[in-house]
């Protein structure tokens, strides 16, 4: 069941159960919501990098994860996603081995975001990313 906290304004929130249908119901989400906002060029990458950041979340916390998507107050603006969960360690980039079948997540955040970053949280952390917006 997926906890719908806002989608009305220039915000929306949601709160995921940790089990592995969240990952698929955040990129669900996150592409409704670009497209009721008119950003439809952003849903494909922000749906990736949301799927990658929910998936982190799903394998070294515990409990929900939260998504959060603040639309751009001007038309050159930047759309902040957030995703949140509860264990308050900050996320570790890595070095895969080109055979590695994970561990790229937060490279691909780094790569195609315009910012990208972690702040703790009252319990746990939030990572966000900045996209721009085309103009």
């Amino acid at each position: 069941m997926i906890g719908v906290i806002d989608t009305e304004g220039d915000c929306a929130e949601w709160t995921f159960p940790a089990e592995p249908g969240a990952v698929r119901a955040a990129r669900a989400a996150v592409r409704d919501r670009l497209r009721g906002w008119g950003l439809d060029s952003l849903a494909d990458v922000t749906a990736l990098l949301v799927s990658e950041l929910v998936t982190n979340a799903l394998r070294h916390a515990t409990g929900p994860v939260g998504v959060r998507l603040s639309r751009p107050t001007a038309p050159l603006g930047v759309l902040l996603v957030e995703v949140s969960d509860s264990l308050p360690d900050p996320p570790r980039a890595l070095a895969p081995h080109p055979d590695d079948e994970g561990g790229r997540g937060l490279q691909l955040v780094a790569s195609s975001s315009r910012a990208w970053g972690t702040r703790p949280g009252t319990a746990g952390k939030t990572v966000w990313f900045e996209l721009a917006v085309p103009g």
